[in-house]
């Protein structure tokens, strides 16, 4: 009981008065309850991405605006069917679609007149291994092997600056179809392309399916076909 009362009196000469730490705090309890409903909300968001069991579209285009036309790059991933055998197969491969639409004003721009452009595997690694001299460029026919070939046809070129500044991204589209030549054209600086570069690098082995081996089930375990998300059959020569 001495050492209690003696811890007690040491404690005594150190006690604030609880008014003085307090009075230059201001605190409207009111909002606590929006407050916490707001941090678990985003938890809950967190943890539905994170798990790979939300449902949401996800949209996440790195974009482009310049004087006279847009760009946005989208990753789109492949679609895979189940073998007999056991174990899943790539049906579709995956592409990276780059989408270009004009410029009608000052920072207004005609979605309407959007051209698509979907890059293959192989052409994003030309395009990621551009040096700042180099160019490219992609030919691209929907009706290649038909009768129709060459009615609509599709170039994309990327062209480095003079000055080794950044490129010149242009898509032409004749379709002699609906009698239409539309060119589209976006200078991009070299931090632009160094994201595209950056993106596209860390995309590659997803839209080829690759990713799926690092995220395999074990032999065991049952392997259940992927659902197919619409939006991830959509092509260059959709609208």
């Amino acid at each position: 009981m001495f050492k209690l009362s003696r811890l007690l009196q040491h404690c005594s000469r150190y006690y604030v008065p609880r008014k003085c730490l307090f009075q230059d705090l201001t605190i409207d309890f009111k909002l606590l309850p929006s407050i916490t409903s707001q941090c678990g909300m985003s938890t809950s968001i967190g943890s539905s991405l994170l798990d790979g069991k939300s449902t949401a579209k996800i949209f996440a285009p790195y974009s482009i605006y310049k004087g006279k036309a847009a760009l946005s790059a989208d990753p789109l991933l492949p679609t895979f069917s189940k073998l007999e055998s056991g174990g899943l197969k790539v049906d579709r491969r995956g592409v990276i679609m780059l989408t270009l639409w004009p410029s009608i004003g000052e920072r207004k721009y005609d979605w309407d007149k959007r051209q698509k452009f979907a890059l293959s595997a192989t052409e994003v690694g030309s395009l990621i291994s551009l040096g700042s001299k180099d160019s490219c460029e992609f030919f691209h026919d929907p009706s290649m092997l038909s009768s129709n070939a060459g009615q609509v046809r599709k170039s994309l070129s990327i062209k480095a600056h003079a000055d080794g500044s950044g490129y010149f991204i242009s898509l032409n589209v004749v379709n002699n179809i609906l009698k239409t030549n539309d060119r589209l054209v976006v200078p991009v600086t070299t931090a632009e392309f160094a994201v595209m570069r950056t993106a596209f690098t860390f995309a590659l082995p997803h839209i080829m399916g690759w990713d799926k081996y690092t995220n395999q089930h074990p032999q065991h375990a049952s392997l259940s076909p992927p659902k197919v998300v619409p939006e991830f059959l959509e092509s260059e020569w959709d609208r």
